[in-house]
Order: C-alpha cells, then structure tokens, then sequence
C-alpha cells in the first residue's frame, strides 16, 4: 500500500507558472483526505504559493501536504500555518561561480532570444534558476523556444564543464536549476522519507521530467516508483486511479 504520492508542480500539477484549474484543486483536496501528498518542484516559494495554495482548499487536510520548493532545498509542513523546517542556501561565493558560469554557458550555446519577459537568472537562495525567457514569458512562447529540451540540454552540456561541482538539472519549460551537489529532488524524496516515516516503497512520484537530466530524474534515481506525464492532462486521471485504488483499498 502507497502512503505518500509526491507531485511535481509545474507541467505536473498545472501549466508553467499557473495557478491548479478546478479540476485539479478538488482532485489534490480529493487525495488529501485519504493519504499524505508531497510537492517538488524547481520554483520557490512564492510560486508555492500562487500556483498551488491559492486555489487549494484551506482545511484541516492540510497538515497530510508537505511542501518542497527548489528542487527539495527548502521543506515546508503545515501546522495550522506553514514552517519551513529547513533551507539549504548557497553561499554568496558559490552563487557568483554559478550566475557566472551559466552566462557564459548560455552565450556559448549561440541561442538567439529576440524578447524576454522579466528576470533571466534567479537567486532562490537555496537554487539558481535560468529562464531563458524571463521568468513572466507567456506560456505559449515557452512552449515554442525548447519543447524537445534539446537547447537546454546544450547550456547544461558546457555548464556541467564549468561547474561540476554543482547539481545541474533542467525543468519546466525552459529552465535550467543548479543546487549544491547532491541537493535535488532525490534528497529531498529522502527527506521526505526521514522526517515522514514512509519507505521508498511507499511512495509514487508523478512529473513532467522524469528523463535522465531533468530535474525529476533524481526523484526516479533514488528508487520510487515513477509515473511520467505530459502535463495536467495526463497527470489527471492518474490521480483519479490512484483515488479510485486507495480509497477502495486496492494495492497502488
């Protein structure tokens, strides 16, 4: 029996940068009442927030949601508010090596990006994050730029030369994460296993990057089950059969 089912966020949960549909919220709150859900995913906070909080339904369900922002470098749990219970930061020195490195990965790779929509490169704290469209691009634009993440995969290629001692992973729709080596969705799943008592065994993980050097990959690394999707679309009805199994009691 599956106790916990953890969920990307963006191009999992809801398309990049937007808020759950409907649908989706009642489905979560649907999961919630029957077992506990975590969230990973490469955007902060704030994201958390906007994207996932704001259209959930705020009841006692909550306390069954843990909540790990970039890539699993940050831990929140609910206890009638939300705590952060840790926050893997880089150093000033090590965000400086790393906002160096991808600029000059970025211009080696020779992609030409005739507009951008706000912030380029992003300091989370505990994760740089590239956008190559800025991180406010309409979602229709950043599905054109790199949807077969052959672009990224370039930068990440000449990235990875000039700092391999960083974890570089690619996300989203036109992203690119770097954390601390070893700091990803894998450490965070391990996390979650620690602080919540639940085996790897018991776990399913669900995302849209689940392919070797995106940043999910990791999560199917460290041994769970995975289930890959294209989108809230598909991640729909994977939670409707995951819903139907365990409130039925079936094997999952």
């Amino acid at each position: 029996m599956k106790k916990l089912i953890v969920f990307d966020l963006d191009g999992t949960l809801a398309e990049s940068k937007s808020s759950l549909d409907t649908e989706m919220a009642g489905l979560l709150h649907d999961l919630l009442g029957i077992v506990k859900v975590a969230v990973i995913s490469g955007g902060d906070w704030p994201q958390f927030e906007k994207q996932l909080l704001s259209n959930l339904a705020h009841d006692e369900s909550l306390v069954n949601l843990s909540l790990l922002p970039t890539c699993g470098t940050k831990f929140f749990q609910y206890t009638g508010d939300w705590k952060k219970l840790y926050s893997e930061d880089l150093t000033a020195e090590e965000k400086e090596k790393i906002i160096s490195s991808l600029k000059k990965a970025v211009d080696a790779a020779g992609f030409k990006v005739e507009k951008i929509w706000g912030e380029v490169i992003e300091d989370r704290g505990s994760q740089i994050t590239f956008s190559a469209l800025g991180q406010q691009a309409p979602l229709e634009e950043k599905d054109k730029w790199d949807p077969d993440f052959s672009k990224r995969k370039k930068i990440k290629a000449t990235l990875d030369t000039f700092i391999p001692e960083f974890s570089v992973r690619l996300g989203g729709t036109t992203s690119i994460d770097v954390t601390k080596p070893g700091i990803d969705k894998a450490y965070g799943i391990r996390k979650l296993r620690d602080l919540l008592g639940i085996s790897l065994k018991e776990m399913i993980f669900i995302g849209d990057a689940l392919f070797v050097g995106g940043n999910d990959y990791p999560a199917k690394e460290a041994g769970v089950v995975s289930i890959p999707v294209r989108g809230p679309s598909e991640t729909k009805p994977v939670t409707e059969a995951i819903i139907a199994c365990l409130d039925g009691d079936q094997q999952v």
